[in-house]
């Protein structure tokens, strides 16, 4: 059964078995109909860059190409997978504090930027800034800071986690303009002494979260929705007075259900959308503040599984958004204990195995959830699944060096073709008969399809094969502008990340291997 790859100035069809049917079936997508545009894909430097950051040069140079590069070596291998948007951890003071801050670990702990008297200091967070320099350097076009707690000398307990409080923000009730004033001159700051303008800051991460709620020893604060638009109205008001154009981004909910309705939390820290962007809302409405957005952030934990909720939470989550008017951004996940099917989230895992997992979710997020930016937790981590890259550190966390990863190169099929300012493309399946299969672009034991426009007009479609048999299509492009497919391969195999493969003639037969994303990205005509 081939796959047939079809496109004009007005329509992309391709054919291909679909959802394990043995009919030839047709993925239509219309450019005359795009869906969201895409902002940008990311990552984060918590916790590890306040240590790698200091590491050999040689170090910091080859984490910083893996991860922002867009620069191709002598054979036109990427270098890196040219992530677009970086989320600076913006410190609290518990790296101060020391064991008193009730972090075990000091890798979990972080600097204050700003000393109490509001002054920037350059040798704090050096770490961090290092990267945020080679970011900057490499092309990334989108900043942002997040607080996982207030700055500890403005909250009740004195600490940056939240252990022996109950489920309110950790914030004492005259701090809430400090915390707001600090934010501001952070953004100032970084701006002044480093060059870096962060485009948006939150001042609040998974505030829903239980885990917050009783304190699990990592800095974090709950908060309820009232807490979270008054903290919201602080920030837009210090923004305002500092002449800021930085946006506030609310509010890194922990799970998508406590954005659009309640989940583990109660009312009060549940219906996040509802709450802060329903007029109707009064003591919750942040919708008409300046610097605020029409735009939530959430993060995809706990909702991967079981199959059927992967994609029903996300339409459930995009519902509500399409009610209120509110654009999405997907901020921050890794693999949990409940991704079963690939053994939790223990043990760094550098295969394809945890790689097409997220690829999934990625998928998902996107074609379901309709949202505007991916983004995954960690750039580095640990012996955990949720760095793109693993670190390997001396005992005292000075010195090192990092290793990639499959789940690093899969990211890139998406993140390093698929740019800020892209219109992703309605995907249609066909049976043979000429009948729409519901879901078709969507298989998520086989093929699962996503096409974009970039806004250079360059097509990039991205293919996931989740099955364990490889997949024959056919590339036949009626556009004057395109003659050829550049493929890029990610597969097992230390040479398949991101491989760039033979190009596809238009009409020419081409296979998408077992376990395998490819990339498929139009080049200009001769």
């Amino acid at each position: 059964m081939k796959t047939l790859f079809y496109a004009s100035c007005c329509a992309l069809l391709l054919s291909a078995p679909a959802m394990g049917q043995k009919d030839a079936c047709r993925f239509e997508t219309d450019t005359s109909q795009p869906l969201q545009t895409i902002d940008g894909f990311g990552a984060s430097d918590a916790w590890s860059m306040q240590y790698v950051g200091i590491w050999a040069d040689s170090v910091l140079r080859q984490a910083a190409d893996w991860l922002f590069s867009r620069k191709n070596d002598s054979n036109g291998r990427p270098l890196g997978i040219g992530l677009s948007i970086w989320r600076f951890n913006i410190g609290t003071g518990s790296a101060e504090q020391g064991e008193e801050s009730g972090i075990g670990s000091p890798w979990m702990r972080t600097e204050r930027l700003l000393t109490p008297d509001g002054a920037f200091d350059p040798t704090r967070q050096r770490g961090q800034r290092n990267i945020l320099q080679m970011a900057k350097e490499r092309g990334v076009e989108t900043f942002i800071g997040f607080f996982n707690s207030p700055p500890v000398d403005y909250t009740q307990n004195g600490m940056a986690t939240n252990t022996g409080r109950d489920g309110t923000l950790n914030l004492k009730a005259d701090c809430y303009d400090k915390f707001a004033q600090y934010a501001a001159g952070v953004v100032k700051g970084l701006e002044h002494h480093d060059g870096i303008r962060l485009d948006y800051v939150c001042p609040v991460n998974e505030p829903d979260g239980h885990w917050n709620w009783i304190g699990p020893k990592q800095e974090g604060t709950p908060a309820t929705n009232r807490e979270v638009a008054r903290l919201a109205r602080a920030f837009s008001r210090a923004f305002k007075e500092n002449g800021l154009s930085t946006n506030i981004l609310v509010n890194e909910s922990s799970d998508y259900r406590c954005m659009f309705g309640t989940h583990i939390a109660d009312w009060q820290r549940g219906y996040a959308i509802q709450a802060l962007f329903n007029p109707d809302s009064v003591d919750t409405y942040i919708g008409n503040l300046p610097n605020v957005p029409h735009l939530m952030a959430g993060h995809s934990y706990w909702t991967n599984t079981p199959l059927q909720s992967l994609r029903d939470i996300r339409m459930q989550l995009k519902d509500t958004l399409d009610r209120y008017g509110v654009q999405f951004w997907q901020t921050e996940t890794c693999i949990m204990s409940n991704d079963e099917e690939i053994g939790g989230g223990n043990g760094f895992d550098r295969t394809m195995k945890t790689a097409l997992y997220v690829g999934r979710i990625i998928h998902h997020d996107l074609v379901y959830a309709g949202a505007r930016s991916w983004q995954w937790w960690r750039a580095v981590g640990g012996d955990y699944k949720d760095g793109l890259l693993r670190e390997h550190s001396d005992r005292n966390g000075q010195n090192g060096y990092v290793t990639d990863s499959k789940l690093l190169w899969v990211l890139g099929n998406y993140s390093r073709f698929v740019r800020p300012g892209a219109a992703r493309q309605t995907v249609r399946a066909y049976d043979a008969a000429g009948r729409i299969i519901t879901e078709g672009e969507t298989d998520p034991h086989g093929l699962m399809c996503t096409a974009y426009r970039n806004a250079d007009g360059t097509w990039a479609i991205v293919m996931l094969n989740y099955g364990v048999t490889e997949r024959e299509i056919t590339l036949n492009v009626k556009d004057k502008k395109v003659k050829k497919w550049q493929p890029y391969l990610t597969g097992e195999g230390e040479e398949q990340n991101l491989l760039p493969v033979q190009p596809v003639t238009n009409g020419e037969r081409t296979m998408i291997p077992a376990r395998s994303a490819v990339t498929f990205v139009s080049l200009p005509g001769n």
